[in-house]
C-alpha cells in the first residue's frame, strides 16, 4: 500500500484540479446570478407559517444505550449514544461517563451511510463490493450478531459501524434515530450560502457531465469536502479494486475485512487532500469576489444584454431539436412521473398535519383533565421539538418509501429515488417545525389575555384551526415547488444526454459572442442548459397547474392567496425565542448553567426506552468480563489476531447473564481519545437544502493517534462540537503518510485510538 500512496495522491490531485477549474468558472456565474436576484428580486408566494431560525441550539435530540461491535478485538461493547443538535452520533463508554462529562469514545458523521437492520442485507452489499470474493456456504460470515436486532451503518468507501439491541421495539427506535442523522448530515451544504453552494453543485454536475455521467447521483451527500471526496473515490475505487483485489490473502471474509480497511484508509487520505485543495480554491475565489462584484454591479445592464444576445443565438440553434426531443421522449411521461411523486409526498404531508393535530388536541384534553398553566408549560416544551422527534415523525417519513418510478427510472437514468425521498422528508420536517413554531408564537401572545382553564382550552383550539389553514396553504406551495424541481431533475439530464451528440460539439462557436470582460459571468455551457430547461419548463408548469386545478392531493391553485393572513404575525416571529420552562416554571431563582443544560437534555430526550430489558447501568468493561468483581487496571494495547474467531458473547442469554451479574463500577480514566471517522459523506438533489445546520465553535482537537491528558474531575463541561461530530475534521497535515489499513485499537481501558 505504501507504494500506492504517491500514485493515489497524483490521481486525486488530477481530479481535484479539473473540478477546481469548473468551480472557478461556476463561481463567477453564481455571483452574477446572486447579485442580479438581489437587485431584481423575485416575488413568490409569501409563507403563512413562521420559520424558527435556530431550532435546536443547546439541545440533545436523543440519548440511549446499545451495543457496538469493535472490529479490532472482535468484541461487543455497551455504549451510551448521544445525538446532539448537529446530528452527529457521539458514543460514550456508558451513561455515567456522559454524566461525568468525560470525552466520548467514538464520533460519527453519518452522511452517505445506509442504515441496515439485517446482517443478510449487509453481507449482500459487502459481497458485491469486492467481486469474486464470496465466503462459501457454511463458513463464518464477516460479522456475527449476538441478537436478532442488528443496526449497521454501511458506506461504499468509509469504515462500517456495527450495533445491536435486545428488542425489536428498540431496533425500530434506533433505526428512526440513525435515519434522521443520515438524512440531516446528507443535507450538509448550507443554504445560507447563495454563491458558494450553487457554484459547488453546478461544478459537480458539469464535471460529471464532462465524463458522460448524467442523471441523479446518490453520493451527493454531506458537506462540500465529503461530496468532493466521494467524487474522487468514484474514480479511484475501480482501479484500486483491480490493482489490490487479486493481492489480498486469506479466507474470503478476511479479504473482505481487509478491503474495507484499505478503502477506508484511502478515503481518509483523499479527504485530507480534498479539504486542503478545495479550501484553497474557495479562499482564492473569495479574495477575488469584491472586484468581481464591483464589476457586476457597474456593468449589470451590459452583462444582461450580452447574455440575452448569446441565449437568442443558442436558442435558434438548439430549441427546434430540443422541442422535438421533449415532444417524443419526455412529454408523454410527465403526468406519470408527477403522479408517482404526488401520491407518497402528499400522503406524507397529510400525515404531518395529522400528527400535529393529534399532539395539540391531546395536549388540550390533558390540560382540561390535569390542570392549567403548569401542565401547558410541560406539554409545550415537548411540543416545541415535535419536528425533531425521530419516532413520532417516522410515520410521516415512511410514506415516501412508497415512491416508485418503475420503468420511468430506467428510461430517465435515475439511479435511485433516495434523492427525492430525503428531499421530501426534509420539507416535511421543516413544515412541521414551522407549524409548531407558529402555534407556539400565537399561543404565547394570547396567554396574558386568558382567564381560567376554559379560556385556555378554547384559545388553543382556535389557534390550532388558524395554524392548520396556514399549514395547508404552505404545504401546497412547498409541494408544488418540490414537484417542479423533481421533474426538472429527472428530465433535464435525460434531455442533455439525448441532445449531446448533435448539439454539444457545436457550442464552441458561440464563445466569440461573449465580450472578454464578461467572460467570467456568462458561460456558453450554462446558457445552453438554460435553453434546454426552457424547452421543457412549460410542460412541467402546465402539468403541476392542472393537478392543482383538479384539487388533486389537496393542492391549491397558483391564484389562491390567503388574503386574511395575520399582518403582524411575521413581526412576532422576529422576537426572542420562547423558553416555556424558564418563563413559566415559577422558580424564584435563576438556574445555573449546568442545571439548565441538564434540564434541556431531559426535555428533549423524550424517547428513552424504559422497558428495562437491559440493565444499562453496567459498564463496558464488566460486560466483556462477566466474572470481574471490579474494573481492571489499564494494560498495554494488544494487537488483534485477524484469524481469531469472535470472542464476544454469541447470544442474548449470555449478554443478559453478564449484565445481571454486574453492578456499576467507576469509569476508568482515559489515556487517549480520538475522532474515529472523517465525515464521510446531500442526497441533495442539486437543490439548496432547507435546514441550516447550527454550528458550535470548534475546539482544538489532537492529530490522529495523539494522546490527550486524562480529564480531571473538575474539568469544564465537555460539549461535543461540530468538529468532533464530523462537521469538520482536523487534517493531520504535512506530507502523505504511508497508507495502512485503518486500525482502531482497544486498550485495556477500552479507549479507541486512530491509525
Amino acid at each position: 500500500l505504501t507504494q500506492l500512496c504517491s500514485p493515489l495522491a497524483e490521481k486525486t490531485g488530477k481530479v481535484l484540479g479539473e473540478f477546481c477549474r469548473c468551480y472557478k468558472e461556476q463561481y463567477g456565474v453564481a455571483l452574477f446570478n446572486s447579485v442580479r436576484y438581489e437587485i431584481e428580486g423575485n416575488g413568490g408566494p409569501q409563507a403563512q407559517l413562521l420559520h424558527r431560525k435556530v431550532p435546536l441550539e443547546d439541545h440533545v435530540i436523543y440519548s440511549g444505550n446499545l451495543f457496538q461491535y469493535i472490529e479490532e478485538n472482535k468484541k461487543w461493547r455497551n455504549r451510551f449514544c448521544v445525538v446532539p443538535h448537529n446530528y452527529g452520533l457521539v458514543l460514550y463508554e456508558n451513561k455515567l461517563a456522559y454524566e461525568r462529562e468525560l470525552p466520548p469514545r467514538v464520533l460519527i458523521n453519518s452522511a452517505g451511510y445506509k442504515v441496515l437492520t439485517s446482517v443478510d442485507q449487509y453481507l449482500e452489499l459487502v459481497n458485491s463490493s469486492l467481486p469474486g470474493v464470496t465466503p462459501k456456504s457454511g463458513h463464518s460470515p464477516i460479522l456475527k450478531c449476538p441478537t436478532d436486532f442488528p443496526l449497521i451503518l454501511w458506506h461504499p468507501y468509509a469504515r462500517h459501524y456495527y450495533f445491536c439491541v435486545m428488542t425489536g421495539k428498540e431496533q425500530e427506535k434506533w433505526r428512526a434515530v440513525f435515519q434522521d442523522c443520515v438524512r440531516h448530515c446528507n443535507n450538509g451544504i448550507s443554504e445560507d450560502s447563495k454563491v458558494e453552494a450553487p457554484a459547488f453543485t453546478d461544478a459537480i454536475r458539469m464535471y460529471r457531465q464532462s465524463k458522460e455521467q448524467y442523471g441523479t447521483w446518490d453520493m451527493l451527500c454531506g458537506n462540500e469536502t465529503q461530496v468532493l471526496s466521494n467524487l474522487v473515490m468514484e474514480e479511484l475505487l475501480p482501479e484500486l479494486r483491480t490493482t489490490i483485489g487479486p493481492r489480498l490473502k486469506g479466507k474470503a471474509q478476511e479479504r473482505q475485512r481487509t478491503w474495507i480497511q484499505i478503502s477506508d484508509a484511502v478515503y481518509r487520505m483523499v479527504y485530507e487532500q480534498t479539504k486542503a485543495q478545495y479550501d484553497a480554491v474557495v479562499a482564492k475565489c473569495e479574495q477575488e469576489r469584491p472586484q468581481m462584484e464591483s464589476t457586476i454591479r457597474t456593468d449589470m445592464d451590459q452583462i444582461i444584454t450580452s447574455k440575452e444576445h448569446l441565449a437568442s443565438k443558442i436558442r435558434a440553434f438548439v430549441l427546434p431539436k430540443a422541442e422535438i426531443c421533449v415532444r417524443n421522449h419526455v412529454q408523454p411521461y410527465i403526468s406519470s412521473i408527477l403522479e408517482a411523486l404526488m401520491t407518497p409526498t402528499s400522503q406524507g404531508f397529510a400525515e404531518v398535519r395529522e400528527v400535529f393535530f393529534k399532539e395539540v388536541t391531546d395536549m388540550n384534553m390533558n390540560i382540561v383533565n390535569e390542570g392549567g398553566l403548569e401542565k401547558l408549560v410541560e406539554y409545550m416544551e415537548k411540543l416545541s421539538h415535535l419536528a425533531f422527534h425521530p419516532v413520532k415523525m417516522q410515520s410521516c417519513y415512511e410514506k415516501m418509501d412508497q415512491l416508485k418510478l418503475e420503468g420511468l427510472q430506467q428510461r430517465f437514468d435515475v439511479s435511485s429515488t433516495s434523492v427525492f425521498k430525503q428531499r421530501a422528508q426534509i420539507h416535511m420536517r421543516q413544515q412541521m417545525d414551522d407549524a409548531v413554531y407558529t402555534f407556539e408564537t400565537l399561543l404565547h401572545q394570547e396567554l396574558g389575555k386568558l382567564q381560567g382553564k376554559e379560556d385556555l382550552c378554547k384559545s388553543i383550539q382556535r389557534i390550532l384551526e388558524r395554524v392548520l389553514k396556514k399549514y395547508d396553504y404552505d404545504s401546497s406551495t412547498v409541494r408544488k415547488k418540490f414537484f417542479r424541481e423533481a421533474l426538472l431533475q429527472i428530465t433535464i439530464p435525460f434531455l442533455l444526454k439525448k441532445l449531446a451528440p448533435t448539439c454539444k460539439g457545436e457550442l464552441a462557436k458561440f464563445q466569440e459572442l461573449i465580450f472578454e470582460d464578461f467572460a467570467s459571468y456568462i458561460l456558453v455551457e450554462n446558457t445552453y442548459e438554460e435553453v434546454v430547461l426552457q424547452s421543457v419548463m412549460k410542460d412541467i408548469m402546465q402539468a403541476v397547474k392542472e393537478a392543482a386545478v383538479q384539487r388533486k392531493h389537496n393542492l391549491y391553485r397558483d391564484s389562491m392567496v390567503l388574503h386574511n393572513s395575520d399582518p403582524n404575525l411575521h413581526l412576532l416571529g422576529e422576537g426572542i425565542p420562547i423558553d416555556w420552562g424558564e418563563e413559566y416554571s415559577g422558580q424564584p431563582e435563576a438556574e445555573s448553567a449546568a442545571d439548565k443544560r441538564r434540564r434541556a437534555k431531559q426535555v428533549v430526550s423524550v424517547i428513552q426506552d424504559d422497558e428495562g430489558v437491559l440493565s444499562y447501568e453496567v459498564g463496558a468493561e464488566e460486560l466483556l468480563q462477566p466474572g470481574s468483581p471490579e474494573p481492571r487496571e489499564p494494560k498495554e494495547p494488544e494487537e488483534p489476531d485477524p484469524a481469531a474467531p469472535p470472542s464476544s458473547p454469541d447470544g442474548v442469554q449470555e449478554i443478559q447473564e453478564a449484565l445481571a451479574k454486574e453492578s456499576l463500577g467507576d469509569v476508568p480514566s482515559r489515556a487517549s481519545m480520538q475522532h474515529t471517522a472523517p465525515p464521510s459523506p446531500k442526497p441533495r438533489a442539486d437543490v439548496p437544502s432547507e435546514a441550516a445546520v447550527p454550528h458550535a465553535t470548534p475546539a482544538a482537537s489532537p492529530a490522529p493517534g495523539a494522546e490527550t491528558p486524562s480529564p480531571s474531575a473538575g474539568m469544564a463541561c465537555h460539549q461535543p462540537n461540530d468538529k468532533e461530530t464530523g462537521e469538520e475534521v482536523t487534517s493531520p497535515g504535512g506530507r502523505c503518510s504511508p497508507l495502512q489499513p485503518t486500525s482502531t485499537t482497544e486498550s485495556g481501558e477500552g479507549v479507541q485510538t486512530e491509525f
